[in-house]
């Protein structure tokens, strides 16, 4: 289909979030929205149509007081008369923002959902190249939007634009046809320059957006990472980071507020323009006994009562422009697609063995550097799997694939002999509990994060599962217990007492398979030994893999492989491993080296 070369990019995509806005203001099968959006519409026609009365009683009151014979009975009528349009008018829009509100509300509040379950849908790959700070404000910004569009699209446009309508037959039905035109041409130039000189404006006004952006991610950025600046010392340098950007905003700022000057300065002088030749014009017709002083006063009162809300809708269309470039922005985020997805009609994975198998797995991040290269192993049901290797090998990855975190470039992986391609990611994930290398906690209790791990459990099972992870005794020495908040990522526990929680939270989630990616290598060797015999219980019946930098963790397993270069150069036992002598051989002569060289500096500060 052929494009019309006049819609630019832009307005195309501003059409578009209005479509899917649209959904929401008038969702399939909702008819009890319908019906109220449908009131709300009735109730702001009814309302305009009593403003544009008002000037009319205006009039004849004027006319009524200029009558050498004034009628008092007739006076207080229109008095009265006036006063229940006015509150007609007024409680009609009320009414219309009382009947509508629902609507507004649960349409953002479906966007917002939408927006977040689509980026928990999301790849990995995703998150890891995004900014969580500029993220969450494109977020924050879009919803924002979406109520400012409902508010001012529906309930100032549209009704500025039906008063513009029943004006324009008035003044042409009890004036001239010149009244109206002038009054619509006046209109007209207005909206023109408004568009123009706006238009001109949005590339301030983006700018400032991205500054502010930028800003805001450097500050949640250096804010999360406190420990680390602290450590640095690096205070003075955050500082610099952080005001060039605010730099960055103040300058796009200041421009955008001149250019916003010269609008308001040319949006007045269209206005005074017009309203100037309606006045002379009325005056005129006045002075010729064409037209009485009413009329005049009526005139003028459509004048103020029409270009009230138009010097108002400079503002609304600036703010209506920006508020669908943050929804285009926001609903630009909808628009990614997950990498991995589901088959069509992807089974649920059952896990009765735990058998899992690689077969000649290859997989990179990207295509210039391959991370496993046509890797293949076979971890029996309830076998200890032991990975290690050199930084960079791909020890971690293969747990990310297993995870289906991304798709493999070719080969396969099967468990219990199914692909884990045919099943649901929800179902493969369901099976497999993973005890990470860096835990991190959400900001709550800690009753909380070890219910992560299975959100149905009871506060025994919690309990149970704290006993199992070797830590119920800590938790029960704290002031809360339970309730005990842990930080924003858990600072506020050490190491090892997070790597607890995690391995508490694993046992509740009761997988059939087990991941350990190196979950004891950041901890001191007590604490390794304490929680190495926590994880060794938790391992028991289950298919484990453990991702292991210090090799005495992993003596117990039943088979050991050694990556390089993303490829498995030794495969055996710990003992059959050491008698070959290769690679495994030296990095177990190596570690034993230091450790021995770290007990006689422990033993010699000891003297």
């Amino acid at each position: 289909m052929r494009q019309d070369s006049s819609a630019t990019p832009e307005t195309q995509n501003h059409l578009e979030t209005l479509k899917s806005l649209w959904r929401y203001i008038w969702p399939v099968k909702q008819i009890k929205v319908k019906v109220r959006v449908v009131l709300a519409l009735l109730c702001l026609v009814a309302a305009k149509a009593l403003s544009v009365g008002l000037p009319i009683l205006y009039k004849d009151m004027i006319n009524e007081l200029n009558s050498p014979t004034t009628n008092s009975k007739l006076m207080i009528f229109l008095i009265l008369a006036y006063g229940g349009v006015r509150f007609s008018q007024s409680a009609f829009g009320e009414l219309r923002d009382f009947i509508f509100a629902k609507v507004a509300q649960a349409s953002k509040r479906a966007i917002a959902l939408e927006t977040f379950q689509h980026l928990h849908r999301l790849s990995l790959n995703y998150h890891l190249s995004r900014q969580t700070g500029g993220l969450s404000r494109v977020i924050e910004r879009g919803t924002s939007a979406i109520q400012f569009v409902l508010s001012f699209m529906l309930f100032n446009i549209i009704p500025t634009f039906i008063e513009l309508f029943f004006v324009t037959v008035l003044l042409s039905y009890y004036f001239d046809w010149a009244y109206a035109a002038v009054t619509f041409f006046t209109v007209f130039i207005y909206c023109f320059f408004t568009l123009v000189c706006t238009e001109w404006r949005l590339k301030y006004r983006r700018s400032m957006n991205r500054s502010d952006e930028k800003a805001n991610t450097k500050a949640i950025d250096s804010l999360l990472n406190f420990e680390t600046v602290k450590y640095f010392n690096n205070e003075h340098h955050e500082y610099h980071r952080f005001d060039k950007a605010l730099k960055a905003y103040e300058g796009a700022a200041i421009k955008s507020q001149n250019s916003l000057s010269l609008l308001n300065a040319g949006q007045n002088g269209i206005i005074a323009i017009g309203t100037v030749m309606i006045l002379y014009m009325a005056f005129s017709d006045v002075q010729k006994g064409e037209q009485d002083l009413g009329s005049f006063v009526m005139v003028n009162t459509y004048m103020m009562q029409l270009f009230l809300p138009l010097n108002f809708l400079g503002f609304v269309y600036r703010q209506m422009k920006q508020s669908f470039t943050d929804m285009d922005t926001m609903m630009a985020v909808k628009k990614n697609t997950p990498e991995v997805l589901d088959m069509e009609n992807a089974e649920e994975l059952k896990v009765p063995k735990g058998a899992i198998e690689f077969k000649n797995v290859c997989f990179s991040y990207n295509s210039s550097r391959q991370i496993l290269k046509d890797l293949s192993l076979t971890i029996k049901p309830g076998e200890t799997l032991a990975i290690v290797g050199e930084t960079g090998s791909g020890k971690s990855t293969i747990i990310r694939i297993l995870f289906r975190f991304y798709e493999i470039d070719s080969g396969d992986i099967l468990i219990d002999g199914k692909s884990i391609k045919e099943v649901s990611q929800d179902s493969l994930r369901k099976n497999i509990g993973i005890v990470p290398q860096d835990t991190v906690l959400f900001n709550d209790s800690i009753a909380y994060n070890i219910q992560y791990g299975n959100l149905d459990a009871s506060k025994q099972d919690i309990k149970e599962a704290s006993r199992s992870a070797q830590i119920l005794g800590f938790i029960e020495s704290l002031e809360e217990g339970m309730e005990t908040q842990v930080g924003e990522r858990g600072l506020k526990l050490s190491g090892g007492e997070k790597q607890r929680i995690a391995i508490a939270r694993t046992i509740l989630k009761n997988p059939p398979i087990l991941a350990l990616d190196e979950a004891t290598s950041a901890l001191d060797t007590k604490t390794e030994k304490e929680i190495a015999s926590a994880l060794k219980d938790v391992s028991k019946n289950r298919t484990t893999i453990i991702i292991a930098h210090r090799l005495s963790t992993i003596v117990h397993a039943d088979n050991i492989i050694v990556l390089k270069k993303g490829s498995i150069c030794e495969q055996g036992s710990h003992q059959t491993l050491l008698e070959k002598n290769g690679e495994y051989a030296a990095m177990w002569e190596r570690q034993r080296e230091i450790a021995s060289f770290q007990e006689k500096i422990k033993a010699y500060e000891q003297v």
